[in-house]
């Protein structure tokens, strides 16, 4: 994927403003890229108090009453994804009050979120600020530019516009077209084709590279807010690599299939890794209709065969898509197999292999992976041994044509449960591979990952942690992902006897 500097970025933006006039909401070209994240029925994929929130003639309503007041600060939650490098357009006609967009922020109790907020007001004191809920509070005032340095001190480098006369191109009680512009560091906001603040975000420790998205309902008198048009466009990130991780919904017995709990500390552990943004999805397809957009590299983990999720519908095209752009595709354990005639051409194509019923075979087994190739995947990794079910026999491409083994071990010869498989005693079987397509993208197969306790141990975990960056595109460190679970993070999203 092409990363876009900001100096072009920049000048894309003022390009855009300065079109925004003859440029309608709904023109093709403008729109290009965005996907709605509000249907106008109903408040699917959102979450908040469904006292204080509502839908009305195909309008998000935030609205508080004497008779149902708001505690404290309260927040609709977009709940179908986070948002990193984006551009975000709605409308937004405030009645009364005190309200804004949250982006890139933590939900620090239910409802109740913290980090960076568009702010929004009746008056328009505060209209186009970028202030931050729970932190480090007013960060810069319409018409201001601000470097925010490594130390937190703020220091305003320019402007962006009179505040007074931004102010008065923002309609009181009618609605206004919001847009916030976010990559890497570097934050816009405008308001009605005027750019309101303009922020360089330096202070490592305290700024946020990705997070939730939320509607803000302000505490204190009633108020009414109203949004419409909710549209997200995600943006290449800049300087960093996206990993986009999708679960399967969890099968089998307790401890087994539990593909919840392996993408969250997957999840957890590439938190752990500078230059990496990573996105986590659960219960199978994304519901995120930006989901992949702006990903360097796909990972499931899922059940596969006739109900695999990516065979439903048109996602394979959709994949193949991503695939034609370079986009990296890691599969682990079940969600290798597709059918032979569904799914099976793309994934020789995209990971070069895959499970073929029939002709592969699925038992359980003690693998010794005695040595261990050199490969960018397998840095850092030592000879080890782990029961599971590792699948074997795997349909790969003609003379393994650009397949490189990276996890060989030779299964007891009682295991080989399809008469393909029982052609080949004693034959050392390749449980995981890689590949490199020639449209620049990095393919992964990973037949492990049936017990959810093998996660505990570190080479497995390594493996996996090291494909997910060769496939994004970046360089695997020297010895590998370094990764350290908790008792808590090994444990998060599992099943129990009682869910």
């Amino acid at each position: 994927m092409r990363i876009i500097t900001w100096s072009v970025w920049v000048c894309l933006f003022t390009l855009a403003l300065a079109s925004w006039g003859m440029a309608a909401a709904g023109n093709d070209a403008d729109e290009a890229g965005f996907k709605p994240l509000f249907n106008g029925i109903n408040l699917d994929g959102w979450d908040g108090n469904p006292d204080l929130w509502s839908v009305q003639d195909g309008v998000i309503v935030g609205k508080t009453t004497p008779e149902k007041p708001a505690e404290g600060n309260t927040f609709l939650v977009w709940r179908q994804g986070e948002v990193d490098d984006f551009e975000l357009r709605f409308s937004i006609r405030i009645l009364s009050g005190n309200s804004g967009v949250q982006y890139r922020s933590k939900e620090v109790d239910k409802w109740v979120i913290g980090g960076y907020q568009a702010d929004f007001d009746a008056p328009s004191e505060w209209s186009g600020i970028l202030y931050e809920e729970k932190g480090r509070g007013i960060i810069a005032r319409r018409g201001q530019q601000i470097h925010i340095q490594a130390d937190g001190t703020l220091l305003e480098t320019g402007s962006v516009g009179d505040s007074a006369e931004i102010a008065s191109k923002i309609k009181k009680n009618d609605w206004n077209e919001y847009r916030i512009f976010v990559q890497g560091n570097r934050i816009l906001h405008a308001i009605n084709g005027h750019a309101t603040v303009e922020v360089v975000d330096d202070q490592v420790d305290k700024r946020s590279l990705s997070g939730l998205l939320a509607l803000q309902l302000h505490a204190g008198p009633p108020m009414e807010v109203q949004f419409k048009d909710i549209r997200l466009k995600r943006l290449p990130l800049k300087d960093a690599k996206k990993i986009v991780l999708v679960a399967g919904k969890a099968s089998h017995g307790l401890g087994e299939h539990d593909f919840p709990a392996g993408v969250y500390l997957l999840r957890h552990c590439l938190d752990q890794v500078p230059g990496v943004i990573a996105a986590d999805y659960y219960e199978g397809w994304p519901s995120d209709p930006t989901a992949f957009d702006n990903a360097n590299t796909i990972l499931f983990y899922m059940d596969g065969g006739s109900g695999h999720p990516i065979i439903q519908q048109d996602r394979l095209s959709l994949l193949d898509g991503f695939m034609k752009k370079g986009v990296g595709l890691a599969l682990l354990h079940y969600a290798v197999e597709v059918p032979k005639d569904r799914g099976g051409k793309e994934l020789l194509d995209w990971i070069g292999g895959y499970y073929e019923t029939g002709w592969s075979t699925n038992p359980h087994w003690t693998a010794d992976f005695k040595e261990i190739p050199k490969h960018p995947i397998t840095s850092g990794l030592a000879p080890f041994t782990m029961n599971d079910e590792w699948y074997y026999n795997m349909r790969f491409r003609n003379n393994m044509e650009g397949v490189v083994p990276l996890l060989i071990a030779t299964p007891p010869d009682n295991t080989r449960g399809t008469r393909e498989a029982a052609s080949h005693p004693g034959r050392p079987e390749i449980l995981s591979w890689a590949v490199e397509r020639p449209d620049g993208g990095r393919g992964f197969g990973f037949t492990g990952g049936h017990f959810h306790a093998a996660w505990k141990d570190e080479n497995f975990r390594k493996i996996v942690l090291n494909a997910a960056l060769w496939t994004a595109g970046m360089e695997v460190p020297e010895g590998g992902v370094k990764s350290t679970l908790s008792e808590e993070d090994f444990t998060r999203k599992m099943r129990t006897a009682g869910n």
